[in-house]
């Protein structure tokens, strides 16, 4: 009877942890085949230096029950990139040291493309040097970037988060005589989904979003200007929402044509930001009209309490399947999504090899945005939506949010 691993890298997001907890609770539910449940603090960074920690105070179904409410990495993240075993194999002896002594067994690692790609290099690791270790991806991204997925964890709470800023600055906006636009930025490098879902912000009752601009779409400043000068003829409060990596027709990122920030990160991305200052930046010189932007930063991510209910299930369902597929004897896979039915919705969580995820992204389809490319299509909003529903029965103390620590 062996050990089990989990880890959590990359990014937060609101229901991390619920993954997370789907883990520690499949894990306490097969003890005939597992021992002990271990966290790797900070990730694969953590698992090297052999900073590991029992996981049993979530035997008490309260405490598991906090985890699932509790944004950000409960056990700590890190952005490190496990390098080529042909560049560095010490790395891995390293690595497979700490597991060998701990005698784990099952390694699970919740997190977006670069987790994958862990979960990818470990498993063959595994395979090619005759280890007999199980490793598994879990799923984990705002920006719904993942291939194969239908969608991740993580995105419909943020998207859900958007939205409802969208309608709500819009009504706030909206209460002055004087014509005015409010530029709202949204997490998204190369996919604008996050972005996307400002779109589920119009209903019969308000219309939330006016424009959106995405990293699939170049971004040229005359049309944009064009749309909005069109769009004041017929309405007074104007709520665009952008992608913090929209591009112009050049491909080069809005933000670093006007040379704000720099530097880039210990993946070689870019640094971002600035996209929506740029875009207010044009609009109040150009057109005159009262503009101000609005960067949402880290609150989408982590806003636990405004959570989908749809979300922290589905996460706490892809971390609990995701053991169930290591026990059954599988490795080099991650817990994705197949969605059955749009209405009423329906999905279910499958095994995908994680060698055709890692290091791929899933860009926006074109028949989901609209023939200008400053909107979204009937389809998104039929794919998005379901994504968004319900609110979880949160516990609160004295008014705040309580958390697992």
């Amino acid at each position: 009877m062996g050990n089990l691993l989990v880890l959590q890298s990359g990014g937060p997001t609101a229901v991390i942890n619920s993954s997370l907890a789907g883990v520690i609770k499949c894990g306490f539910d097969n003890p005939q085949k597992i021992d002990k449940v271990y966290g790797a603090l900070n990730g694969i960074e953590g698992a090297e230096q052999e900073r590991l920690v029992l996981l049993d105070n979530f035997k008490d179904n309260k405490n598991l029950e906090l985890l699932k409410q509790t944004p950000a990495s409960y056990l700590g993240s890190c952005r490190k990139k496990l390098p080529k075993v042909s560049e560095d194999d010490g790395t891995y002896k390293r690595l497979f040291d700490v597991f060998e002594k701990n005698n784990i067994e099952y390694i699970f690692c919740i997190g977006g493309n670069d987790s994958m790609d862990t979960t990818d290099k470990l498993s063959k690791y595994c395979a090619e040097n005759g280890k007999d270790i199980k490793v598994v991806g879990i799923p984990k991204t705002i920006d719904n970037d993942l291939v194969l997925t239908d969608h991740t964890p993580g995105y419909g709470s943020a998207a859900k988060f958007v939205a409802n800023c969208m309608r709500q600055i819009a009504l706030d906006t909206d209460v002055y005589q004087m014509p005015s636009v409010v530029v709202l930025e949204a997490m998204g490098r190369n996919a604008g989904w996050l972005t996307a879902s400002a779109a589920l912000a119009n209903d019969e009752n308000c219309q939330g979003t006016d424009i959106i601009c995405l990293p699939e779409r170049a971004v040229e400043k005359d049309a944009l200007l064009a749309k909005v000068e069109l769009i004041s003829k017929s309405k007074k409060t104007i709520m665009i929402a952008v992608s913090e990596g929209i591009r112009d027709k050049n491909g080069n990122y809005i933000k670093e044509n006007q040379k704000q920030g720099g530097g880039h990160d210990k993946f070689g991305h870019a640094a971002l930001g600035g996209a929506g200052k740029t875009v207010e930046a044009w609009i109040a010189a150009e057109l005159g009209f009262k503009t101000r932007s609005i960067e949402l930063s880290t609150l989408q991510r982590c806003f636990a309490s405004g959570a989908a209910l749809c979300d922290v299930e589905e996460a706490f369902l892809a971390g609990y399947k995701g053991v169930g597929f290591a026990l059954d004897g599988m490795s080099g896979v991650m817990a994705g999504f197949k969605r059955l039915a749009d209405k009423p919705y329906r999905m279910e969580v499958v095994p995908m090899p994680v060698c055709e995820i890692a290091n791929k992204e899933k860009a926006i389809p074109d028949d989901m945005i609209s023939a200008d490319g400053f909107g979204m299509t009937q389809k998104f909003l039929d794919y998005a939506l379901p994504l968004i529903e319900g609110e979880p029965n949160l516990v609160y103390k004295n008014g705040v949010l309580q958390f697992a620590r």
